[in-house]
């Protein structure tokens, strides 16, 4: 009896300093006035059954158990019990998420979640192994090295993918509307920090791919936009920014993102369950006075739907492609001694209008799926044309026949491949204009210059 109190003043005296570990890791006071001594009697008592338990498994269960590992798995399930993005990182985990944080990584590269007690990639990492082999966001892992993930951990997940540059893995998914799984083989690479991608899609018209938010997007954002507005004659006509299968990142650099874009007006409110802080644009030095056309899709993620929501908002661009995630909450990571940490949601962020995106997504303003936009000189040449009619005139007869007879044949356009190499190589713009989104983006651009041009006033009704 006297063993049993023993075990059971041990177990309650370090439950009650864990809890006091967490109450002032996360910065969050606790007062011990008599207006919550109820609480905290309802606590005192629900950690005796707590520890009655532990100490009654410990005994009787039929093989040995281990007291702390009984403990780990209550706090596992006490702070995955909140929502998905909470978690209790044994060391392992918390050492692989400090890696996260580095900017740097060796493995497949895609963004993980936990969805339904399922395996979902929420995105691939533009540029990596796993995008290379074709994983799409909504893809359910069902194998690793032929291990079935049923029963895996998150943290567990990330760390099988994860490993040496060059060595292989298998990643077994389920893909809706494809009866049977599909398997990849990976060769894991370096994962690096780099996140922005440009190109000149055409004299006037530049392109801005951001594949994530790390500590220097900002930085190389507003180099990659400078370039673009130095070309030609100084400035853009237009600028497709591309954030499909971004998954987040740090919420500053979304916000210094939205904020090269407005000169005032909300970018931004995070709520937390006491407090409030609301994310101001400034005034910009250089104005950026072109049209903006951004892409999303259900790859688009967290940090990257701040942008969305905020360009959007103050209807500074045209949101176009197909619903985004809808993460609208925010994240901490708290270390706890031993190694161990904590990983929980302390806010929702809110776009200017003040609407949640939780659960929700930004809903794109023209609505355009994504598919690779075939060849269409074949599909071209079956329609008749004035210039394949027999004796058709020509446009002008004598500069026609002397162009022919004098002009050597057109040189193949040179690519500009200093303004497209990055971090994975060159953006290949030929293969940018056969993706149908940003085709389709291009065309609103210059569709609104062209129509912008034809507002004098020849055509208002009388």
């Amino acid at each position: 009896m006297k063993k049993h109190k023993s075990t059971l003043v041990k177990i309650l005296a370090a439950m009650s300093l864990f809890v006091a570990l967490l109450i002032v890791g996360a910065g969050v006071s606790c007062s011990l006035s008599a207006g919550n001594d109820n609480t905290n009697d309802n606590t005192y008592e629900q950690l005796k059954v707590f520890s009655s338990v532990i100490d009654l498994l410990e005994k009787n269960y039929v093989d040995p158990v281990d007291p702390k590992k009984l403990i780990d798995a209550a706090i596992k399930g006490m702070v995955e019990s909140l929502d998905p993005h909470c978690q209790y990182l044994p060391p392992d985990a918390f050492e692989e998420l400090q890696t996260d944080t580095q900017g740097e990584f060796e493995g497949i590269g895609i963004v993980i979640t936990m969805s339904r007690g399922m395996l979902t990639v929420i995105s691939p990492i533009e540029g990596t192994p796993a995008y290379k082999a074709g994983i799409q966001p909504g893809d359910i892992i069902t194998k690793i090295d032929n291990e079935p993930t049923t029963d895996m951990e998150l943290w567990e997940a990330v760390k099988k993918m994860r490993g040496k540059k060059g060595t292989k893995v298998t990643i077994t998914i389920h893909r809706e509307g494809v009866k049977e799984e599909i398997s990849f083989d990976l060769v894991r690479a370096v994962i690096p920090i780099l996140s922005v991608k440009s190109a000149l899609l055409k004299p006037g018209y530049g392109y801005i791919w951001i594949t994530n938010f790390q500590a220097n997007t900002t930085d190389d954002f507003k180099k990659a936009l400078e370039k673009l507005e130095s070309t030609d004659n100084g400035s853009l006509n237009g600028l497709i920014l591309d954030l499909r299968n971004n998954p987040g990142g740090l919420l500053d650099q979304a916000v210094s993102i939205s904020d090269v874009f407005l000169d005032k007006g909300i970018i931004l409110k995070v709520k937390e369950r006491e407090n409030e802080k609301v994310y101001n644009a400034h005034p910009n030095r250089k104005r950026h006075n072109y049209p903006i056309v951004l892409l999303i899709n259900g790859g688009t993620a967290s940090a990257s739907e701040i942008v969305a929501g905020a360009l959007k908002d103050h209807k500074r661009a045209l949101i176009m492609g197909t619903t985004s995630f809808g993460k609208g909450s925010v994240q901490t990571v708290q270390p706890l001694n031993g190694g161990s940490g904590i990983k929980y949601t302390i806010a929702r962020y809110y776009t200017p209008n003040g609407t949640s995106i939780q659960a929700k997504g930004i809903v794109p303003d023209i609505e355009v799926q994504y598919k690779v936009i075939e060849d269409t000189e074949k599909k071209e040449s079956a329609f008749i044309k004035e210039k394949d009619l027999k004796h058709h005139l020509l446009a002008e007869p004598e500069a026609e026949k002397q162009k022919d007879e004098k002009s050597p044949p057109p040189k193949p356009e040179e690519k500009d491949t200093d303004l497209t190499n990055t971090k994975y190589g060159e953006l290949d713009v030929d293969m940018l204009l056969h993706d149908s989104q940003i085709a389709r983006a291009l065309d609103a651009l210059v569709s609104y210059r062209i129509l912008g041009s034809m507002d004098d006033g020849r055509y208002d009704n009388k």
